[in-house]
């Protein structure tokens, strides 16, 4: 039987020891979920390995502000939201246009197609018509599965505040989709 994996707070200690493995976990840990959440709040694929890197080294280099009463998750999603917040302004009013192979029109089943692309329109038109903090917990609470107290923490916002807006997310999205 194989020990349980470390936690994050034991990693962290572990990488202010000077051991690099460490931080390499802390990166395969959370590389894959930080790099849906900023494309899920509108980073091309072709940016999220710098915005990735960008978070990670800003995180180590910051790690002592990391206090332990909070999760490591939430903190990352914090500085990777900022680092995305951060690059908008740079590139304000520029328009990027990605084509991916996703892009591509499947013809074998035309009718599931277009059922998929008419809800998927639907739900993305419902994304976009809430606030921007609604948009954000429920990215977050949906796609990244946090919890309400990292939510709050990613968005310096309460948890409580954080509950509100996913229930009116839900709400509002509900009705765009009945």
């Amino acid at each position: 039987m194989s020990a349980p994996p470390p936690s994050d707070a034991e990693l962290v200690v572990q990488w202010r020891s000077g051991d690099e493995r460490a931080a390499t976990l802390l990166v395969r840990r959370y590389a894959e979920p930080l790099g849906r959440y900023l494309m899920g709040r509108g980073a091309a694929s072709a940016e999220v390995d710098d915005l990735l890197q960008e978070t990670f080294f800003r995180a180590f280099r910051g790690i002592g502000q990391w206090r332990g009463d909070v999760s490591l998750a939430g903190w990352l999603y914090r500085i990777a939201g900022n680092q995305l917040r951060d690059r908008h302004r740079r590139l304000a009013g520029k328009v990027f246009l990605e084509v991916t192979e996703g892009d591509r029109v499947d013809l074998a089943d035309p009718e599931g197609e277009y059922a998929a692309d008419e809800v998927a329109t639907r739900l993305e038109e419902g994304l976009a018509a809430l606030s921007p903090m609604q948009r954000e917990v429920f990215r977050l609470r949906v796609e990244q599965g946090l919890d309400y107290r990292e939510i709050a923490l990613a968005l310096d916002t309460t948890e409580g505040a954080a509950r509100v807006h996913y229930h009116h997310a839900v709400r509002r999205l509900r009705e765009r989709l009945q």
